[in-house]
């Protein structure tokens, strides 16, 4: 069976799609203390933080608050793509340093503003993020195929995440809304990326797809070790316009579609029986999305 590595022949595409990537982001580039409301500011000692000071209605609050809990386990997630890239093309290492770079300031953007808006008591919030920090992340996607295809999930989730909750954001704070879609064209170019790069692995060799349906069929949010997980998912869901139909129909529909599994030709049995898999599980998630909508 073909090894999950990243094949040699592709490097120099790897490459332009590095370099589009570079491109892409010095035009839009930005900091977060353009989007942070200071002027909301006020001193904790001298005006203590109280639950009626939250505007934010409960579900959008809780998926600001997962958001930023998610974001702040860069490190772990820095720590979990270099190791898996440890001997891979050098592109790939120089993509990571790029993409570490870019996404460090959003943890900072979601805590300023949930804490500068007075939405979350900043006692609780700092002992919570540290306990989180402190959970770790460790994936069971260790290969350098799996790595790529885990990230083309996790990018385009969280892009479908921040645009969908600035939707249901924007008739309580429209600065919220804007933090959160200047978030997701970050994600953009990282998803664009990592879905790219999987493509011209699929593209070159079919039979990569029998990794790519161990990610799918596995695949979780990297926030799952914070507390109440499913609880919290279950109210965006219901209240924050990100649940399981738009998982389905905005992320998984969008991928295998795009990588076009429908009409894949793998050559190696174990591959093909794969892809089947992959599309009987797509079917499943439709029908639990119809469930929802």
């Amino acid at each position: 069976m073909l090894l999950p590595t990243l094949n040699p022949r592709l490097e120099q595409r790897l490459i332009d799609l590095y370099r589009d990537h570079l491109e892409r982001a010095a035009a839009i580039d930005w900091s977060y203390h353009e989007f942070v409301p200071w002027g909301q500011g006020q001193c904790f000692r001298e005006n203590p933080w109280s639950l009626e000071q939250r505007k934010l209605p409960p579900a959008i609050y809780t998926a600001i608050e997962t958001a930023l809990l998610t974001e702040v386990n860069l490190p772990w997630f820095t720590t979990y793509l270099c190791q898996t890239f440890v001997g891979s093309l050098n592109v790939m290492r120089e993509f990571i340093h790029t993409w570490v770079a870019e996404e460090d300031q959003h943890s900072n953007l979601l805590e300023n503003y949930l804490i500068l808006t007075r939405n979350s008591n900043p006692s609780d919030l700092h002992h919570l993020r540290k306990s989180v920090v402190y959970g770790g992340f460790e994936s069971s996607f260790t290969t350098p195929i799996e790595a790529i295809t885990y990230a083309s999930f996790q990018e385009l989730s969280t892009l479908v995440f921040y645009n969908n909750v600035a939707k249901a954001a924007t008739p309580y704070d429209r600065t919220l809304s804007t933090l959160l879609r200047r978030l997701a064209k970050d994600e953009s170019l990282h998803y664009a990326f990592y879905r790219d790069a999987v493509k011209a692995h699929l593209d070159l060799e079919p039979n990569y797809i029998y990794y790519v349906r161990n990610v799918l069929l596995g695949f979780f949010m990297p926030g799952e070790n914070m507390p109440d997980f499913a609880e919290r998912m279950k109210t965006i869901a219901r209240d924050a316009n990100y649940g399981p139909q738009h998982y389905y129909k905005q992320v998984v529909q969008a991928l295998v579609d795009y990588w076009d599994f429908e009409n894949l030709k793998p050559t190696a049995p174990e591959a093909e029986l794969a892809r089947q898999e992959v599309l009987k599980y797509c079917n499943r998630l439709e029908r639990i999305a119809k469930r929802y909508a």
